[in-house]
Formats: C-alpha cells, structure tokens, sequence
C-alpha cells in the first residue's frame, strides 16, 4: 500500500502547495466550527443571566471582562464569516489540486503507455488501458480531494469536539468517546466485505469496454451479418454483470446509514438522559464543570459533530473501498518496466541495410509452449530486394517485427548494418528501418500532415516526390485542395487502395536503409502494384526492401522469395527457382492465376488507359 502512495504521490508535482493550502484552510474551518457552539453556550446563558464570574463556559477576553449581547453577536458573524471564507478557500485549492493530480496520471500513464515495448502492450488489453484512463483515474481522483479534504477534517473535527465536550459537559464526553470503536470496527468490517467485490467488478469494466471497442470497430462487419441483435445481448451481459456486482456493494456499503442512525440516536439519547439528571440533581460532572441545562444543546451539537465526523469516515472508507482496485491497476501501469531498453554505450549509425538472422527462436511470451519462429537463419544484403510469402499464421509479420526490434529473439540474434539491434540505441534502429504495417493507419488532419509523420522537416517537393514513387500523387492533384485535403480519423474518407500508397509515401520520407511493406498493397490493384516495385528498383536501388505478399505478382520480381510455413523457412530462391523445387510455392501461384494468365513481370505491362480513377476504384474487389 504504502508503494503504491508513494508512485501515486509522484504526479501531484506542481499541485503539492493547493494540496497543503486545502488542509490548512479546512483546519482553520473546523477550529471556527468547534468554537462557536462554546460561544453560542456562553451567549445563552448570558442571556439567561446565569454570568457569574465562575462560571466555566462564560467568555472572557484578557483585559476586557465580561462581553455583552452585541460584542457576543460580532464575534459570532465574524467567525462565521471566517469559517465560510477558509470553507470557500479549501474547496478552490481542493478542486484545483485534484483535477491538477487527475491531469498528471492521465498524462503519465500515457506517456508510460507510449514508451511500451510490443510485449508490453500485448499485456494489457486496449480496452482495459481505456478503463484505466478514464474511470480507474476519476476514482483516485476523487478519493485524492477527499483525502486532502474531509480526511482531514474529519478527524479534526472529532479531536476538536470531544475536548470541547470534555470542557463543557466534563464526564459526559465518555458517552461521545465510547461509541468511536465499536462504530470504526463496524466500518472496517463493511469495507472489508466490499473491496473484493470491487476488485472484481473493474475487471468487468475492461468486458465491457471490450464489447463496446468491438461492436463500433467492427460495425461494417456487424451490419453486413445483421448481427445487431446479438451485438445488443452481448453488451446487455456485460452491463448487467457490471450491475449485478455494484448492486451487491452498494447494498453492503448501504449499512453504513442505518448504523450511523443507530449510534446517533444512542448517544443523543444518553446525553439528554444522563444530562437532564444531572442539571435536575446538580451534581457536577467531573473536571470542576457543574452542567447547565443551556449547554445540554451545544453538548448535542458537539455530539453531531463528532458521529457526523465518523459518518464522513465512512463515506470516506467507501470511497477509499472503491478506488484502492483502481490505484492498483494504474500502479500496474506505471510500475511496469519496458522489455526492451538502449544498451550502456548504444550504436547510433547504422551502417548498411544488410540484414542476418542468425538461428533465431522466438515466442511472444516466456512461458509458451511453442516458438513462434524456429531456426530463421537468414542473410539479405543491403540493397537486395526480397518476397516474403506464406499462408496465414506462417509468422510473416513476426519475422519482420525482428527487425526492428519491436520484440527481441529469443534465442539467435538479428543483425542490421552487421551489428546486433540490441546494440543500436532504438530510436536510431528504428529511424532507418521504415515499415508499412498490414493495417495501414491515417490519423486526422491533412495529407502533409500525415506524410510528415514520416518526416516533420519535409519540404513540399519531396512530399511530391514520395507520392510519385508510391503512385499515389496521381489520385491527390484530382482533389479539389490536393496536398491540403483533410483526412477524416483512420482515413474513412479515402479508399483502402489510397490508404496504403499515402503510407508507403510516408515511409519513403524517411529515407530508410530498409524499406519493409507488410502486404501494404493487397488492397492496390496489380497495375499500380507493378508501379510502384518498378519505381523502388529505379529510384531507391540502395534500400533493402522486404515486400510481404499474398499474392504471387507482388513479389515475382524480387532477388530472393522466402517461403514461410509454420514459422520455418520452407524455401529460398527466385520466382523460377521456386516454381520448379518447391510445392508450396507452385500451388499458390497456379490458384491465383487459375483462368487468366497473370501478369508474371514489369515488361508483360501494358499502358493503362484512364489512369485516374475516383476515390475506391483503385481497390481490388
């Protein structure tokens, strides 16, 4: 617990001081509080006449003697205006504090998320890093304003009244006094019963966030099944798990009132009893204090104050109850350590696009069973152009992942530039490394603004020339603001054809020592397709490019195909090679081009006509 404080603490930072100034000014409040019901007792009984000079609970100040009913009711506004300012005060640095902490763990655990390697992603969900950004922070951030707020007032204010019900009302302060233990024990024991449930009910959050990520993801999916129906079911059962759970830690944390109720009632009851008979028998109470009827009320009011600080208690304990699940999990985030780090004294060139697997093993997770990839012993030279191909779940995009060391071998090494990519410091590694994903991304905001994703320092013609090497200029001058059109969110408004040549432009930007496309061009028909590798073997001949395919056409023309089977290397050699050795090969490529003779090479080209074509016509049916 107290480690998990101590990570939380480190986002307050800039907002330590409003967190201090709360407390002070919520300590001066509760000190104005406690003395004017001693005040109002003194006024009473000034006005019932009962001022004899030793009288404890009659207000004297030093060299002024007795007060009279209008120096009383100055006092009286005065404080109360005063406890209202420090009332007003505290809640402003409260706010201020809680929002400012709420701000900095959201922008940490951000930051963290940002510096994750792969492996640490594939740890936490996306939905429940969702959940931890947004519900698990305004938990703790609720329960922080308490904290710095009524956890402070609340034992404050019960110190403060139990000594003055001792000063004014002497033995009967041990009615007050005699309730707090069993009452706390009570509280604890209500806590106790409900943090496993809400331990259990956060999980059900990240199911719930799950069904909702899913459906909106996948809503073209589900409208073309007509699946809404059971989309709706499967959100209705994680939201009434999610219900089921809290309903059964409300109904526990709802015994917090009727106990309260019951210890209120009780001492209230006590001290008008034992009160009323000793005023009746005028028997003093203890400590020197002969009770009078006027201060049985102030007697009572400090008894409120006192169960009213233990009702806080308990709302606090809820809270607390409720946010401590959510503390643990941010703390799972900030606590957790990247995977993949820079060596003592990293490489930051790198010399060549040459690439060495060297007998590499490699699994997602330490404890799996089976490798991923097992015994890659590969060697690409710089420059060199090569296919990768295979059937879905051959570990492609695994192989490819090495390196650029989104994840580290486990057994072997891979070799850039002929040196270990643990050796290279990562962001140098990586910014010679360009890789068009599989799922190509487009983020909002204009066409440059995404090329310079690539490269903020671009100029405008090499953003042309980019185009024109990844054909995609042709289709953005028959825009109305070309290089100006503004993309929506994940690129909805362009087609998947022009998705994937816009991010290939974006890659060539950076002007990598190795270009790696991971089927970037399955939705880009077979003309453009061919276009696009005749300008890569044209115009960046010193580039290492690793294409990754499904179709045969796209990777025919390499130096080198690799054939991929259940995470081993089947085959190695050129489209000819590989059409009279190796069976994998010749059977994908006879069912691709099954009715029609594919085109097999750049010179079998013919010029297109009417190369335009409108935005999605470029996309393979």
């Amino acid at each position: 617990m107290f480690r998990m404080l101590k990570t939380l603490a480190k986002s307050i930072r800039e907002f330590k001081l409003p967190s201090i100034l709360s407390a002070l000014f919520v300590t001066g409040e509760v000190i104005l509080e406690c003395l004017l019901p001693f005040v109002i007792a003194a006024l009473l009984n000034y006005l019932n006449g009962a001022d004899a000079p030793d009288a404890t609970y009659q207000l004297e100040l030093w060299g002024t003697g007795r007060l009279g009913i209008g120096q009383y009711a100055l006092i009286l506004v005065s404080m109360s205006l005063a406890s209202l300012a420090c009332g007003a005060l505290a809640g402003k640095f409260c706010a201020d504090a809680s929002s400012g902490f709420a701000r900095n763990l959201r922008k940490d655990l951000y930051y963290k998320v940002q510096d994750f390697s792969f492996e640490n992603i594939d740890k936490f969900s996306t939905p429940s890093l969702v959940t931890r950004m947004t519900t698990d922070v305004m938990n703790v951030q609720f329960s922080f304003m308490m904290i710095i707020r009524t956890a402070i007032r609340s034992p404050l204010m019960m110190i403060f009244s139990v000594v003055m019900t001792f000063i004014m009302g002497g033995n009967l302060a041990w009615i007050f006094l005699g309730v707090i233990p069993p009452l706390a024990l009570i509280l604890l024991f209500i806590m106790w019963k409900a943090m496993p449930i809400f331990r259990r009910v956060f999980k059900k959050y990240d199911n719930l966030n799950e069904s909702i990520q899913e459906n909106v993801k996948g809503i073209r999916v589900v409208k073309s099944y007509v699946r809404e129906d059971y989309e709706k079911q499967k959100f209705d059962r994680a939201a009434t798990d999610v219900q089921k759970d809290f309903t059964k830690a409300e109904r526990i944390l709802a015994w917090n009132n009727p106990v309260m109720q019951v210890f209120f009632y009780g001492v209230l009851s006590a001290t008008l009893f034992l009160g009323s008979y000793f005023v009746l028998a005028k028997t003093p109470v203890g400590f020197g204090v002969q009770l009078e009827y006027t201060v049985i009320s102030q007697l009572i009011v400090y008894g409120m104050q006192i169960l009213m600080s233990l009702m806080m208690f308990s709302m606090i304990f809820a809270t607390i109850t409720m946010s401590v699940e959510s503390a643990r999990r941010i703390c799972e985030i900030l606590d957790e350590k990247s995977t993949l780090h820079d060596p003592e004294n990293p490489i930051f060139e790198v010399a060549d696009g040459s690439i060495d697997f060297d007998h590499v093993n490699f699994k997602y997770a330490a404890n799996a069973e089976k490798n991923v990839l097992e015994d890659i012993d590969l060697h690409i030279r710089s420059g060199e152009t090569i296919g990768i191909i295979g059937g879905t779940g051959s570990s492609k995009t695994s192989l490819v992942n090495l390196i650029s060391r989104l994840y580290d071998v486990t057994e072997g090494s891979v070799m850039v530039g002929g040196k270990d990519v643990r050796e290279y410091d990562l962001t140098a590694l990586r910014n010679q490394v360009a890789v068009v994903l599989q799922k190509n991304v487009l983020f909002s905001g204009t066409i440059k603004e995404n090329l310079r994703w690539g490269n903020p320092e671009a100029t405008d013609e090499e953003l042309v020339e980019a185009c024109k090497l990844a054909q995609a200029d042709e289709f953005i001058q028959t825009f109305p603001q070309k290089y100006d059109t503004y993309i929506e969110q994940g690129g909805t408004n362009v087609s998947g054809g022009q998705k994937q040549r816009l991010c290939i432009a974006r890659a060539l930007l950076k002007k990598p020592k190795i270009l790696i496309l991971d089927d970037s061009t399955s939705a880009v028909d077979t003309h453009t397709d061919a276009l696009i590798r005749k300008a890569f073997r044209e115009y960046i001949p010193s580039t290492t490019k690793i294409i990754i395919a499904q179709r045969t056409s796209s990777v025919e023309d390499a130096d080198r195909i690799v054939v991929m089977e259940n995470g081993r290397i089947d085959a190695v050699g050129t489209h000819a090679e590989l059409l009279d050795v190796n069976p994998i090969y010749t059977e994908v490529y006879r069912t691709q081009n099954k009715g029609g003779k594919a085109i097999s090479s750049l010179s079998e080209m013919e010029p297109a006509e009417g190369e335009s074509k409108p935005m999605g016509g470029d996309d393979n049916a």
